[in-house]
């Protein structure tokens, strides 16, 4: 019966460890969005002052060309995330899947010692 027990903590661990990644997902997703919107408003602040928006023009600062390539590898960084992050929803339902089982089995020997304890006490008294 000790087995069933630690069955269900190992699974609401994994349960618990799936969460915590998700929301890891969840928060590098974001600030790697905050980075992308500070360096889109550098971008233009920089255009603006140099006067030149076309990239391909020989005169477009270098900043801006360094800030538009760092902004769009964070925004593959967050698409990459993204994809992580509905592999590890599906990982998450699994586990929750499986601690509902395993806390439904600990219930069911529950149930059954209970019924063995109380039978045993009325032969008994």
């Amino acid at each position: 019966m000790k087995s069933r027990e630690n069955l269900v903590r190992l699974k609401q661990f994994q349960v618990n460890e799936k969460r915590r990644q998700l929301l890891q997902l969840d928060m590098m997703i974001a600030e790697f969005e905050r980075m992308a919107v500070e360096l889109e408003a550098q971008i233009i602040a920089e255009e603006k002052k140099a006067g030149i928006t076309d990239i391909n023009h020989f005169a477009y600062p270098t900043f801006a060309k360094a800030a538009r390539l760092r902004r769009d590898n964070l925004r593959n960084s967050q698409s990459d995330l993204a994809q992580q992050r509905s592999t590890a929803e599906s990982l998450l339902g699994e586990a929750e899947a499986e601690l509902s089982k395993a806390e439904m089995l600990e219930s069911r020997d529950t149930k059954i010692r209970d019924a063995e304890t109380s039978g045993r006490s009325a032969m008994i008294g």
